[in-house]
């Protein structure tokens, strides 16, 4: 954290393998990632997979509805999830899609080796009552929080919902990766307690928003079931909160490098637990 906030131009590559070693996406594909910090696939995954998934949310969210564990995040001013972390841990079948060999060519391929999970979770946004995401870029805090050394790591979300303009989907600022906003403030010991249920530190200011969007828009990939989105870590994202009748409900995988694997937290604080940002 900073005491004023500052735009610094990013350092390291966006695409870590330019030269085309798998078959899932094209060099304009590719392209279209380092440019904008994000890729949409729409339908990756085919209704029936999405239906045996959804079978599988069901019943995790069944067994965590009473649950007091630190893996279950539930939503600000209710007890209703918010997400289910470690998922890739904890659950076979969710442990099974992080390894899903479409998945790993692409994210490989940006990011020029061998990957690891550094997080994994559930997030369901259930209709009239799920709340917003904060706009945020993810690095920030992995590496502040968590030791993550360089911008060498991408989220892939996958929708198990179709996701529209109004049920809450996930908004990009195209471009904003290439700059890393520093946020002010110094986050509290054990933030993650609070700010996984709502946000309040490691959240840029809105001068910097209004700047970064200014230079490149906001996108909201929306598509059916199955589609997926792949996002680097730096990129600015978030998403509003779902008053519709439509549930909005996506599997979160974080890959990482394993060139680029956490050291000690940035912050001079306690790492966060392994639930949350995997160390081994």
């Amino acid at each position: 954290m900073y005491p004023e906030p500052k735009l610094l131009e990013r350092q390291d590559p966006v695409v870590y393998n330019r030269r085309i070693q798998q078959s899932e996406i094209q060099e304009e594909q590719l392209a279209f990632y380092e440019r904008n910090g994000y890729l949409f696939l729409d339908r990756f995954f085919d209704e029936t997979q999405v239906a045996e998934w959804k079978k599988e949310l069901k019943a995790l969210l069944e067994l965590n509805k009473h649950a007091d564990k630190p893996e279950v995040i539930r939503e600000p001013g209710s007890e209703e999830i918010r997400s289910v972390f470690a998922v890739h841990r904890d659950y076979p079948v969710f442990r099974n899609i992080t390894q899903h060999p479409g998945i790993q060519a692409i994210v490989k391929q940006i990011l020029g080796s061998e990957v690891y999970v550094h997080q994994s979770r559930i997030n369901v946004k259930k209709g009239f009552t799920g709340k917003e995401f904060y706009w945020h870029s993810d690095f920030e805090t992995w590496h502040t929080e968590d030791g993550m050394p360089r911008m060498r790591a991408l989220s892939c979300s996958i929708a198990l919902e179709d996701n529209n303009a109004n049920n809450g989907p996930l908004m990009i600022v195209p471009g904003s990766h290439r700059t890393f906003v520093s946020c002010v403030g110094e986050a509290p010991d054990e933030h993650y307690k609070s700010s996984l249920r709502r946000q309040e530190y490691g959240v840029p200011d809105q001068e910097s928003l209004r700047h970064l969007v200014s230079q490149g828009g906001i996108e909201a990939p929306t598509g059916k079931a199955g589609s997926i989105v792949l996002f680097d870590c730096n990129v600015m994202h978030g998403s509003n909160s779902n008053i519709t009748p439509y549930p909005r409900s996506n599997i979160f995988i974080v890959y990482n490098s394993v060139e680029n694997r956490l050291q000690t937290p940035y912050s001079g604080k306690q790492p966060r637990p392994d639930f949350i940002a995997t160390r081994s």
